[in-house]
């Protein structure tokens, strides 16, 4: 591949972050809203903590359509183009953003208005299966393979930004008082959507087309079509995305049980104010930006895998001591604590991109590399629901909930270790060579 111009990878990275930024925006109030609002206005003949429950299912329907949305898109993104699948995407995403905040309540339509509720979630899911597979795959796809440690933390910023403009949003419309939140203002933030939709999707239109993305053209037309890009990905490379699915899994399950988890957690529990725990949010987001960038830039030096295994063990060896910071309910060490888990977590998160999408070839890296992700998408979205299950059995005692975070911490590390040894093999075979064709 040809060097690109830097003023290209400029406007690709921007696009590819404020895109990413907008869909994890839409995205991520769902979760918020789990936590503070749904068990009330959809749920309300349930016990406060069924309710809570309840409403956790709903969130994990998003995370089971995630594979769906993976198959779909990565099929359109490996034949079609990867930038017609991130159009698709953002359009579902805001539209469907949108109508939540139109729904109506259960007091008003019913068994209804849940019923539509976990609909509007599973097309969120879908959309969000092909998001950033898409947005990962073109930002490598562009860009010199030597930096891919950092380039594959600028998508990763859209989670934390996406995070704190959500959490900064429900802030903002929870300094109402509750029966104004509660009737119309937690609305704003989702109807907030719709405007923004027309900003993402523009900046999307504006991406250009991966060069890998023509060579694969320019070789089905001359050779013909390959077949299924998804059933070859699990054909030729289960055992490698079973590996990222590890080495994914603290990037997205852990997040949701540092922030989801931890605000349902901190106000039903614990008696903290709501605004203490969505200011804890805010906080994590911020570390997690620091983070971020800072182990990408970390990764071009010692390895994108390398970087994953030890924020892996990181995570595990601050699991506990970031609940016990919680459990105080003093809001100087809710925060500390918060931004303590999200800031180890998120030292995986930065360089996962360039992991797994360098363990798959072209001809089904975004099919691959989506259902991989995706995967781990689905044992994430019912960690809130575990978490929650757990402290309840715990009697509201918190160390279920860390527990959990150590094991989730100790897939990724062990992910990590196989991936880079995969990789280490590929280059001792191959050294210079890109491609991957060997099955695992």
């Amino acid at each position: 591949m040809s060097s690109p111009d830097i003023k290209d990878i400029r406007r690709l990275l921007i696009a590819a972050f404020t895109g990413t930024a907008l869909e994890w925006y839409d995205y991520f109030l769902y979760g918020t809203a789990a936590a503070l609002v749904f068990n009330r206005l959809f749920f309300p003949e349930l016990d406060p903590a069924v309710g809570t429950i309840a409403s956790f299912v709903t969130f994990a329907v998003g995370f089971v359509a995630r594979p769906i949305g993976a198959a779909v898109f990565g099929h359109i993104g490996d034949r079609y183009g990867r930038k017609v699948a991130l159009i698709i995407t953002v359009v579902m995403m805001g539209v469907t953003t949108g109508c939540i905040g139109l729904l109506p309540s259960c007091a008003t339509i019913g068994i209804w208005a849940p019923v539509l509720l976990a609909l509007l979630r599973f097309l969120q899911g879908i959309s969000v299966g092909g998001e950033w597979s898409g947005a990962m795959l073109l930002t490598l796809e562009h860009t010199p393979k030597e930096k891919h440690g950092s380039y594959s933390s600028i998508p990763q910023l859209g989670s934390p930004v996406g995070t704190l403009i959500s959490s900064g949003a429900f802030a903002l419309v929870g300094m109402l008082p509750d029966d104004s939140f509660y009737s119309w203002g937690w609305r704003l933030p989702f109807l907030a959507a719709f405007p923004l939709l027309g900003f993402a999707l523009y900046m999307r239109l504006r991406i250009e087309e991966s060069p890998v993305f023509h060579a694969m053209l320019a070789d089905a037309e001359k050779n013909g079509p390959k077949p299924a890009p998804l059933i070859e990905a699990f054909r030729r490379t289960w055992g490698r995305m079973i590996i990222g699915i590890g080495a994914a899994l603290l990037g997205v399950g852990g997040f949701f049980l540092m922030t989801t988890f931890i605000i349902s957690y901190g106000t039903d529990e614990l008696g903290i104010d709501k605004s203490v725990m969505l200011n804890a949010t805010v906080i994590g987001s911020v570390v997690e930006i620091v983070v971020l960038v800072v182990a990408g830039r970390i990764a071009d030096r010692i390895g994108a895998w390398t970087v994953c295994a030890i924020g892996g063990l990181v995570t595990m060896a601050v699991a506990f001591p970031a609940f016990w910071l919680v459990d105080t309910g003093k809001p100087a060490l809710v925060y500390l604590g918060v931004g303590l888990g999200i800031g180890a977590l998120s030292i995986p998160y930065a360089p996962i991109g360039a992991v797994v999408s360098g363990m798959f070839p072209e001809a089904f890296r975004y099919s691959a590399v989506a259902m991989s992700y995706n995967l781990a998408g689905v044992v994430a979205g019912f960690v809130p629901l575990l978490a929650t299950s757990l402290t309840g059995a715990a009697s509201g005692a918190s160390w279920g909930a860390a527990l959990l975070l150590m094991v989730i911490a100790a897939c990724t590390a062990a992910g990590s270790f196989a991936s880079g040894s995969l990789m280490r093999r590929e280059r001792a075979a191959r050294p210079a060579g890109d491609r991957v064709e060997v099955a695992v």
